[in-house]
């Protein structure tokens, strides 16, 4: 337990410290090297760390449409009823974010539009180096569907000599994927922004994953001209901020649901009573023992901190400071503080919305913002697989009205040619007279 008010600024800086960071510049390193790869050997390169990074003796890429159109019969009905639940849920909540084009006039003879176009290419990676992500797809993939996007390339890497888990290629089949690439990490990014003779090349990827995929998809949006990505979701975490009256059953509960996602995973409690703490470490303890993944869990709880403030005012300041990826609100009512929320990507509000609801079926989407990009980035939307563009009509009656504005603005800049292009539209109106 740290005491938030008796310690230095320094360890509460540490408290706080993502444990990736530190690591950074070996993983940009690395990915660097791995990006030059695909880039000049294509396939070649995807093969090679396949057997390298996931341990397949005889790798491929492409996922065969047979393979994918057949996936369903390999569920059982209690998944495919979870898949197509998931599913309808996501779509009908980005159904709603459908962006509509605005056109107005702004004064008599200007009329000024934004429209939405969906971008044509995008890339979607899912996470699976310790487990297949089919929950991942879907909140992607539908809002790829949603958008009308012409290509689509879904990336996620396979283990050792298993198949590819059934359940990713029936959600990928239910939002209308037919470019399935097994492949993962930094490799797969790079064949997106690239291309290979297997891969094609999307403008636009999308998708969370470890620190490697992270670093990847922030070189690639930075070198290639025109690449852009969603966002640096990397490892994931999770802030609970609880009172005096929070279940520890439940905080601990929630606290291992983000932990045993990696050993690079964080999770953070912020509490106003010691008692509530300290029956979360004892809870942790009885809960952890039970995990399947419990030694990853126990590799990302020592990344973490169970933190005691005096307020529930002062946890969401500290909140504020972290910018979590997850913000859960185990409070008595939470209503009055929903106003000092700053910097979450999702928020889950009382005893009863765990964060695995948002990471699987309520209908939110679960690929967010971590470390502490938060701050600037939003949680993935419908729009983000969209651009945006402006149109601009303008009359003869409507441009010699402008021109009172924009002549004296060219003339303030002195940029003379700005102010030329009007100017003869208007000596030729003026000629037409």
């Amino acid at each position: 337990m740290l005491r938030w008010n008796e310690e230095s600024s320094q360890v509460q800086a540490a408290a706080l410290m993502r444990p990736a960071v530190s690591v950074s510049a070996k993983v940009e390193a690395i990915c660097k090297t791995i990006l030059a790869n695909v880039k000049e050997q294509g396939d070649e390169a995807l093969l090679s760390m396949a057997k390298e990074f996931d341990n397949r003796a005889n790798p491929r890429l492409r996922v065969p449409l047979d393979e994918i159109n057949a996936s369903e019969q390999a569920l059982s009905a209690e998944l495919k009823y979870a898949i197509d639940t998931a599913y309808a849920n996501v779509k009908r909540f980005h159904e709603a974010q459908l962006p509509k084009d605005i056109k107005l006039s702004t004064q008599p003879g200007v009329v000024c539009e934004l429209k939405y176009q969906a971008i044509e290419a995008v890339g979607i990676y899912v996470p699976g180096g310790s487990a297949p992500l089919p929950s991942s797809v879907i909140m992607q993939g539908v809002l790829a569907q949603l958008s009308g996007a012409k290509t689509v390339v879904l990336a996620t890497p396979v283990q050792g000599d298993k198949a590819i888990n059934p359940a990713i290629l029936y959600a990928a089949k239910l939002c209308g994927i037919t470019t399935l690439i097994e492949s993962g990490g930094a490799g797969a990014i790079a064949a997106m922004a690239y291309g290979t003779e297997s891969v094609p090349k999307v403008n636009k990827i999308f998708g969370p994953g470890n620190s490697f995929v992270t670093m990847a998809k922030q070189l690639v949006a930075q070198t290639i001209p025109g690449m852009a990505i969603d966002m640096p979701a990397g490892p994931s975490e999770v802030l609970v901020i609880a009172d005096e009256r929070a279940n520890p059953e439940f905080i601990a509960a929630d606290l291992l649901s983000q932990a045993e996602h990696g050993a690079d995973s964080q999770v953070i409690l912020l509490c106003n009573s010691e008692s509530i703490i300290e029956q979360t470490q004892q809870a942790l303890t009885r809960q952890l023992a039970n995990l399947s993944r419990k030694e990853t869990a126990e590799q990302a709880l020592a990344n973490s901190s169970l933190i005691l403030v005096d307020s529930v005012e002062q946890a969401f300041d500290v909140s504020a400071q972290y910018g979590p990826e997850h913000l859960i609100l185990q409070l008595g009512d939470a209503t009055p503080y929903l106003d000092k929320v700053k910097n979450a990507g999702s928020v889950f509000v009382g005893d009863y919305t765990p964060e695995s609801a948002g990471d699987y079926a309520s209908g939110t989407n679960h690929v967010l913002p971590t470390y502490g990009y938060s701050a600037t980035y939003s949680s993935l939307n419908l729009l983000d697989f969209f651009r945006t563009y402006t149109v601009q009509t303008i009359t003869k009656s409507g441009l010699t009205q402008l021109s009172k504005a924009i002549l004296p603005l060219a003339d303030a800049e002195g940029l003379d040619a700005h102010a030329n292009a009007v100017s003869i539209r208007l000596e030729a109106i003026k000629n037409e007279q």
